[in-house]
């Protein structure tokens, strides 16, 4: 029972599923099957699996995060699950892991840092250098680093934040019109009740759209902070 509108955020609040563990699980064996071959022909199955490894190495490829070895394994895979989570959020009684912080942040944090890491311990005269642009004026360098160093420190922040307020402002709507329609059952007419549920089929359509996207913006993002990788 949704007793306010952020009751959604409450893993306790009669979710089945509290800790997504079975979303993790599912999630788990779609990435698998990306990796693994089960046909000794191929099939439809490997074809439609062909097609989706072909478009994310296309766009993993586009940058120099392709050249990093394992790097586009790690990104494909973590797109894949984070679909998978964004989409059985909006399962009924499924806790919509993505939508909290202590996920995303976790996710986004140490793939960050590993490319921050990789790139200061391999070539840290180029990692160095890249904190100041080209051309710059001698008097503004310092100042200038210290923008470049804290645009480059919130990079994580900004890319949670990003993943978890898009998810739970969704959840917040999805949970004030199903409050509204539940309620109208009994109050509203035909013709308003109607068009409540009409909203409600729209948005939930238009939330599906929203978890794909930005599962794709946080695997593209990835990607452009890899392209900086000295």
């Amino acid at each position: 029972m949704l007793m306010d509108i952020f009751s959604s955020f409450d893993e306790q609040n009669g979710n089945f599923f509290s800790l997504g563990f079975p979303m993790w699980v599912v999630g788990s064996g779609l990435v698998s099957l990306l990796v693994v071959g089960y046909w000794w022909q191929p099939s439809r199955w490997e074809a439609v699996v062909m097609s989706i490894k072909s478009f994310m190495w296309e766009q993993v490829s586009r940058y120099r995060g392709g050249a990093l070895r394992g790097f586009s394994l790690v990104v494909m895979a973590l797109m894949v699950l984070l679909l998978v989570l964004n989409l059985g959020g909006l399962i009924p009684y499924v806790f919509s892991t993505t939508s909290h912080l202590a996920l995303t942040f976790g996710l986004a944090l140490p793939l960050w840092f590993s490319l921050i890491l990789s790139g200061a311990f391999f070539k840290p005269d180029v990692f160095c250098a890249s904190l100041l642009p080209a051309g710059a004026p001698s008097g503004l360098n310092p100042f200038l680093v210290l923008v470049e160093t804290v645009s480059i420190a919130v990079r994580p922040i900004t890319l949670s934040v990003r993943l978890a307020a898009n998810m739970g402002a969704g959840h917040i709507v999805l949970s004030l019109l199903g409050g509204y329609m539940s309620s109208g059952f009994f109050v509203y007419s035909v013709s308003t009740l109607a068009f409540m549920v009409g909203l409600e089929v729209f948005y939930f359509m238009f939330e599906v759209g929203i978890c794909l996207i930005q599962g794709y913006i946080f695997f593209l993002l990835l990607n452009l902070y890899a392209d900086e990788h000295s």
